[in-house]
């Protein structure tokens, strides 16, 4: 299985407002069998099966040859009736009678503080001991869903945002994907797969595995595969293009209203689609247009937001943007943040695959829920404006090109008098 490599806390780099402590990602990503495994395997064949009042247990096997090295677990998708070991990656418990049911797509991945590995994802049916009906097990707060195309032609352009929904509202979303084509680009922030593939990349890429966090539960997208084909293997030519500027703010009580273009050079109707869509606002997938009133109870800053054209068989997206809803209430005071770019990767290589930073902001150092995303090497500052009297905390991570993400910066605070 092809693994992705993770990154870990690199170089500081100081702020003038605050310290922001950037973590330069390695991000590395071996996206292709052609290319060589990692260091790091995990391996295992969970049972599927187990009866109300029997006992489960299931522990991964795992190879490293980074010896000497302290391996963590972690799962997606764990039934609520097992419990999990961070340092031996046992899946284990008993389930009873209202545990009847099927738990899907359970995935187990092992890190070493310098690779990680990632068990393919298996389900466990729980079995009535009676023929009584059982009933459905609980399910998470937090769900993943979408349909990926399966196919790409060489020379254009692939693009994949997964939806998600929370009954966790308010916390922040964080997605991860292994088996990424080399030639593809992955946001962690949003889950946005995307790439063009070239002649040298044609062949099937297959268990491609996206998963998203909410800080309390995941959800596992069920693995797909790609398949990249030489320009000659369908008549088609076409591209989607879409574009426009949305608008970054709104008054609580004022009407918000964005309408990209979009245009197909195969002359195929365009459909829309959009990822972390404001709880405020509704969507038209025949236009694109993102349309609504906010209030003054859903005032703050709604982050992440991509918005997608697709003809069927060519897609094209946005870059996500955030939409800020304020009030009329006089609270003005702002805030000027100025970095400086990382410029090296943990292990001490130059890193060249910078892509921006992320800004999150609160009035708490605990609850930073606010959140700007530069998506620019180019920019070292940026004002934040509208802020309330009181004293607000400010923290950053960087990211690259291939969604990789550091760890939050140190965190830095202004009073707003």
């Amino acid at each position: 299985m092809n693994q992705a490599y993770f990154c870990t806390r690199a170089q500081r780099v100081s702020l003038r407002l605050l310290v922001i402590a950037f973590v330069a990602c390695s991000a590395t990503l071996v996206g292709h069998a052609a290319h060589a495994a990692s260091a790091l395997t995990i391996s295992g064949s969970p049972a599927s099966t187990v009866k109300v009042g029997s006992s489960y247990s299931f522990t991964p096997t795992t190879h490293d040859t980074n010896s000497g090295r302290t391996l963590s677990f972690a799962v997606a998708n764990k039934p609520a009736w097992a419990s999990f070991s961070s340092s031996t990656g046992r899946l284990s418990g008993t389930p009873t009678a209202a545990s009847v049911g099927k738990y899907a797509d359970v995935v187990i991945a092992v890190y070493d503080g310098l690779t990680s590995a990632v068990l393919p994802n298996f389900d466990v049916t729980v079995q009535a001991s009676s023929s009584t009906s059982p009933p459905s097990p609980p399910a998470t707060g937090l769900r993943i869903s979408g349909s990926p195309a399966s196919t790409v032609n060489v020379g254009s352009s692939y693009s994949f945002t997964p939806t998600t929904t929370d009954s966790n509202s308010g916390r922040t979303l964080s997605f991860a994907v292994a088996n990424k084509p080399a030639w593809a680009s992955f946001s962690s922030s949003t889950g946005h797969l995307s790439g063009t593939p070239t002649a040298a990349s044609v062949g099937k890429y297959a268990d491609v595995v996206i998963a998203v966090y909410d800080g309390l539960t995941s959800a596992v997208l069920p693995n797909f595969g790609i398949t990249v084909q030489a320009s000659g293997s369908s008549t088609s030519s076409g591209s989607v293009k879409i574009s426009g500027t949305p608008p970054a703010s709104v008054t609580a009580g004022s009407a918000y209203r964005f309408q990209p273009s979009a245009t197909d050079s195969a002359g195929r109707t365009v459909s829309f689609s959009v990822a972390n869509k404001p709880s405020w606002a509704t969507f038209s997938i025949a236009s694109g247009l993102l349309s609504g009133t906010p209030t003054t109870s859903q005032t703050g800053t709604y982050a992440n937001i991509t918005i997608s054209a697709s003809d069927g068989q060519s897609s094209s997206a946005l870059p996500p943007f955030s939409i800020s809803v304020g009030t009329t209430q006089a609270a003005t005071g702002s805030a000027t943040l100025e970095w400086s770019d990382p410029t090296k990767n943990t292990n001490g290589s130059a890193l060249t695959d910078l892509a921006g930073i992320h800004i999150y902001y609160g009035t708490s150092e605990s609850a930073m829920n606010h959140e700007i995303t530069v998506s620019s090497t180019s920019e070292t500052s940026y004002t934040i404006s509208g802020l309330a009297a009181g004293t607000w905390y400010f923290g950053a991570t960087a990211y690259t090109t291939a969604g990789m993400q550091s760890a939050l910066s140190e965190v830095g605070s202004k009073t707003i008098p």
